[in-house]
């Protein structure tokens, strides 16, 4: 059966995905701050697909909880000690991520995005490759974001943390293959979506969470390599990625 761990998974994207695998027959691992949240989700989904107390039982093993802070430095050793717990991982899935509009540039904002879209980020995706390494290899998935593709004034941090793992991921590609092993990488790049991290706020192109997250399994699933979700952000991206940085710098922003 194949394994499945998702870093960020007790709400919004991250636990939708985590649906998708566990109805696919995946063992799924959750992972998140908030351990009663997925706990939760574990439970609902034993008694919805197991009613009688036996197959409860006999199903427990399939879905598997860890309270991980993606920013404290014993967060390795604990995604370590889930993975120990599931006897193995072929398929690590990042999605912990947060992201705030920041105009007046509030230093805990930046800070807090910066630790834990970049310093979480590499903690934990190091820890599945350096994992993944010694163990014959694996999938790494992360979802990142279209905020990554040119600096977005609005929220200057979350879109350099972007970035940022954008590069991170193509770069870990060319290490892997240099060295031979048998890790593939997901890149998936949304726009907006419906989710908790945007907190009902108004946003062109709004996505459906649950439309995003097939989109997101197939993509995984069919292994590629980069996919921005939807064919709109698609064209978009391109497009912005034609406009010279002269121009895009002195683009009006409003307030």
């Amino acid at each position: 059966m194949n394994k499945v761990i998702i870093m960020g998974a007790s709400s919004g994207m991250g636990k939708e995905l985590a649906q998708l695998f566990y109805d696919a027959g995946w063992t799924v691992g959750i992972a998140a701050r908030r351990i009663d949240c997925l706990n939760k989700w574990r439970e609902e989904n034993l008694i919805r697909n197991f009613p009688a107390s036996n197959g409860s039982q006999a199903r427990t093993s399939t879905i598997h909880t860890a309270q991980i802070d993606v920013c404290s430095d014993g967060a390795p050793a604990q995604l370590l000690d889930l993975i120990e717990r599931m006897g193995g991982v072929d398929l690590y899935l990042h999605v912990s991520g947060v992201g705030k509009i920041n105009q007046e540039l509030q230093e805990d904002i930046e800070l807090n995005t910066v630790n834990t879209n970049g310093m979480g980020f590499v903690r934990m995706v190091g820890t599945a490759y350096r994992y993944m390494a010694v163990h014959g290899g694996g999938h790494i998935a992360v979802i990142s974001s279209i905020a990554g593709t040119k600096g977005l004034g609005p929220a200057p941090a979350y879109s350099a943390t972007k970035s940022m793992q954008n590069i991170y991921i193509q770069s870990l590609e060319q290490l892997a293959n240099s060295r031979k092993l048998n890790i593939k990488f997901t890149d998936l790049r949304p726009g907006f979506v419906d989710t908790p991290l945007l907190n009902g706020g108004s946003y062109p192109m709004l996505m459906n969470q649950k439309t995003v997250a097939a989109k997101m399994f197939h993509a995984i699933m069919r292994h590629e390599h980069v996919r921005v979700i939807d064919w709109r952000w698609s064209v978009l991206v391109a497009l912005w990625k034609l406009v010279p940085n002269w121009i895009w710098r002195r683009i009006p922003l409003k307030r």
